[in-house]
């Protein structure tokens, strides 16, 4: 008997999602399973491939659109002059640089992509957490690869 482990994980990322109240992985994991279990898994490279692209584009678009919808206003010049603000702008460079650092690494090492994923779940069943860690996560450890 072949028994695969993938589906039982999905299983388990679902409760957890149920449990935790966090539709983001309930959501995610019932569409993997739905699709590794029937003809849809044909378009599972596809979602492999693009997902990410695909995800940090509706996460910017769902950034943007308070602004483009005017309930939040283009700050003027002088508000970049605020010190919350230049703070804001340079932990926005820091972090996108990390993610940056995190791309390469979750391609040279996949391996580490599974400790990376489980991290971000039980982050996310347990603190409250939001599943936009596995990158920044990712560039947090080539860091700490780097140093090893």
């Amino acid at each position: 008997m072949n028994l695969s482990f993938v589906p039982l994980f999905l299983v388990t990322l679902i409760l957890l999602g149920v449990l935790s109240n966090n539709s983001s992985i309930t959501v995610s994991a019932t569409v993997l399973l739905l699709m590794q279990q029937t003809a849809l898994a044909k378009y599972i490279p596809f979602a492999e491939k693009y997902g990410l692209s695909l995800g940090i584009i509706l996460l910017t678009i769902g950034v943007l659109s308070p602004l483009v919808s005017g309930k939040i206003q283009i700050p003027g010049f002088a508000a970049f002059l605020n010190f919350k603000m230049l703070a804001a702008v340079a932990v926005g460079i820091s972090v996108a640089w990390i993610a940056g650092r995190g791309l390469p690494l979750m391609s040279s090492q996949p391996v580490l992509v599974t400790g990376l994923l489980i991290g971000t779940v039980i982050g996310v069943a347990f603190t409250g957490g939001v599943p936009v860690g596995p990158l920044i996560a990712a560039g947090i450890l080539s860091f700490i690869v780097a140093a090893a």
